[in-house]
């Protein structure tokens, strides 16, 4: 982001509040009125995603459960069909499972700066940890979609406003701590899993940016890495 001034450019890190986007993995059917009758390409890895009968075939029930799935998370459009978005966010909550308790196994978020909050982008998790103990987390974040990525490296928080409002787009990014321009960890009331993606910040639930809130201060370091899915 270029240099817009201090105030400015803190406000180009809120989310990306619009209607989310298809990623090019593939096109959904036409929006309808009703549930679609068709089995998407990932059938059934949604059918054992959501604890549905793994057959393959498209059912009314199954259906119903993706379209709440798909309502619940943002993802359109919301006909229940079971495409790459609808299980790319699945396929995410299973890898951010399997990471478990040990975020940092990999050693890639460094454990000599003291208190730092890391930031997965592979996996869309953050966690805070002291040298090698991990103090909060891991917790699943929202980071920039493609073309605003939340940009990777070493960090500090410079700027903390527990009740920030984005002068560009007139909405609340409450608990925000800035650590890279207008890049900031904040809450937002939506999903954390509404794809596409912010325009840089790393999004977190009302709880989590809490919590951040209490245990991060000006001055603290932040780590930022790997790839975001997508991007």
């Amino acid at each position: 982001m270029r240099n817009i001034g201090r105030r400015g450019a803190v406000v180009l890190g809120i989310t990306g509040m619009v209607a989310p986007l298809t990623l090019a993995l593939g096109a959904a059917p036409a929006q309808a009125a009703s549930c679609t009758t068709k089995s998407g390409p990932y059938q059934k890895q949604v059918e054992k995603f959501l604890g549905r009968r793994v057959d393959g075939r498209q059912s009314a029930a199954d259906c119903t459960a993706i379209r709440a799935f798909q309502a619940k998370h943002g993802i359109t459009p919301n006909i229940g069909y079971a495409g790459p978005v609808t299980w790319g966010v699945m396929d995410l909550m299973n890898k951010q499972k399997a990471v478990g308790k040990k975020p940092n196994k990999d050693g890639k978020c460094p454990t000599n700066k003291g208190r730092i909050a890391c930031v997965n982008l592979t996996v869309q998790l953050s966690w805070i940890q002291d040298g090698g103990k991990l103090v909060y987390g891991p917790v699943p974040v929202r980071t920039g979609r493609d073309g605003y990525e939340t940009r990777t490296g070493l960090k500090k928080i410079y700027w903390r406003d527990i009740d920030h409002v984005s002068t560009l787009y007139n909405v609340p990014m409450p608990y925000s701590q800035f650590f890279d321009g207008g890049q900031a960890f904040h809450s937002v009331g939506l999903s954390v899993w509404n794809p596409p993606g912010s325009h840089g910040c790393v999004n977190m639930t009302r709880k989590d940016a809490k919590k951040y809130w209490t245990l991060l201060k000006k001055g603290d370091d932040v780590f930022v890495y790997g790839r975001k899915p997508g991007t």
